[in-house]
């Protein structure tokens, strides 16, 4: 993904030393998103001195895709004023992201100078800064076209032609009252489609989907991606048009929840840095304490363990099966934690579906038990360890997974409901939840099957 950014470099940096000038020309026909991969491969000096050769409308969409310590530095670099000049190109959201991303003073400052340059732009900010930044409010952008209802299809095209360059997208158009009160959207292909002495009022769809302010971004995502909106109207009281939030800024976040479910899923802390990005001793901080923490739960293993010591010291041949026991169980509740928890995360269930949910894995655990009974219960006959240890190990296997599949799919269920995001219960956490009760229902049940044996050990004779 880096090939075109990393093919440039060696010629910007000779035209950055000899002509910068001709940069502009070089430039020309890259994608933004190639010329941010090139601004992080460049020093910061360098980098600052590729974002004075162009105008700030040119290094607005650019500084939007540079992540947050990059812009940091630019803003060292480059000095508040210049970055002003920029943010005031920047849409909306982002330009509130960067404000926000920046120690508290530098972002304040920044901000002052920003009301200088464009007190529009300043008063977005302070509109967006006020919801939370996992909300719709805190996703929304207030680069939208809105219109009054008393238009024309050609007279709404015409307002598009003019100030579409500043809306973040021109594929929806809102009609709203003058109270900006929501009534209506029409979409450019339905206006393309339509003549242009159509009424707005004949051509717009009233039943619009939209989301509140407060809504969470995992909502809103699903929302667009089940019906494959661009964008999607945030309203506040009355129905009025606070902002929108675009397709790109979605994909943000399905990103980011993604990366954060299967790094929790892994037992580590979110991260929000890439690999390199993120310090060494961070590294240690977001994975230490899971670690630490799924070690102490492990004690509770060895504590099932010594309080059947007396039973394995009378049938040791008991204690090999052990690792192959709670593997399985371990095993089967990762994966039914995974499913239920990637369920949740991509709205294919709700917590109220428990019922169903414990149905299906209740069976689907009696069925991998058995078939892995089958297995382990022939293994142990041609092994020769007697009748009772092939019920032992067979009845086991079919218990631990269906411990395994109903505790692992209903405790993410369980935390769901309580309002906890359900990746907490990582699937370390889990496999060690049913080791313990693994052990448990295994020792009892060798208990059952082989009283005989144990009762001659502790009674000889």
């Amino acid at each position: 993904m880096l090939r075109v950014a990393v093919a440039i470099v060696p010629e910007v940096r000779q035209l950055l030393r000899e002509d910068p000038s001709q940069l502009a020309a070089l430039l020309e026909e890259i994608h933004d998103e190639d010329l941010a991969d090139l601004i992080e491969l460049l020093d910061d000096e360098e980098a600052a001195q590729l974002l004075k050769s162009m105008t700030a409308a040119d290094a607005a969409p650019i500084f939007e895709r540079l992540d947050e310590d990059t812009q940091e530095a630019m803003v060292e670099q480059l000095g508040v004023d210049n970055v002003a000049s920029i943010a005031a190109e920047m849409s909306a959201d982002e330009r509130t992201d960067l404000i926000e991303a920046l120690p508290e003073a530098v972002g304040d400052t920044l901000l002052e100078s920003l009301e200088k340059v464009s007190p529009e732009a300043a008063a977005e900010v302070s509109e967006l800064a006020k919801w939370p930044e996992d909300s719709a409010g805190g996703l929304m952008t207030t680069d939208y076209i809105s219109v009054p209802l008393d238009l024309t299809v050609a007279d709404v095209i015409e307002l598009i032609r003019k100030g579409g360059s500043d809306a973040e997208t021109i594929y929806y158009v809102y009609v709203v009252t003058k109270t900006n009160r929501l009534l209506g959207v029409v979409s450019l292909r339905d206006l393309l489609l339509n003549p242009g002495a159509a009424l707005l009022a004949d051509v717009m769809t009233e039943n619009v989907f939209s989301v509140s302010p407060e809504t969470d971004q995992e909502e809103v995502a699903r929302t667009m991606a089940k019906y494959d909106f661009n964008a999607l109207p945030v309203l506040g009281a009355d129905r009025k048009l606070l902002g929108v939030i675009t397709v790109d800024d979605v994909m943000d976040v399905l990103t980011q929840e993604s990366s954060e479910d299967m790094q929790r899923l892994a037992g580590v802390e979110p991260i929000e840095d890439g690999y390199f990005q993120t310090s060494f001793w961070m590294f240690i901080r977001k994975r230490g304490p899971w670690l630490a923490a799924l070690f102490v739960s492990e004690f509770f293993t060895g504590t099932a363990l010594r309080h059947y010591d007396a039973v394995i010291q009378s049938v040791a041949k008991l204690s090999y099966y052990v690792p192959l026991l709670i593997s399985t169980g371990g095993n089967t509740g990762s994966q039914s934690a995974s499913l239920i928890i990637r369920g949740l995360a991509v709205g294919d269930m709700k917590t109220s579906d428990w019922r169903r949910v414990l149905v299906r894995e209740f069976g689907q655990g009696l069925v991998l038990g058995l078939m892995l009974a089958t297995i382990g219960m022939l293994r142990v006959w041609m092994w020769g360890d007697g009748t009772g240890f092939v019920f032992t190990i067979g009845v086991t296997l079919v218990a631990i997974p269906l411990l395994g599949c109903t505790v692992g799919s209903m405790l993410p269920l369980f935390l769901k409901r309580i309002g906890v995001d359900p990746a907490t219960s990582s699937t370390p956490f889990i496999a060690t939840l049913i080791d313990v009760l693994g052990i448990i229902v295994y020792f009892n049940l060798a208990q059952l099957f082989l009283a005989k044996v144990i009762a001659a050990h502790v009674h000889p004779g």
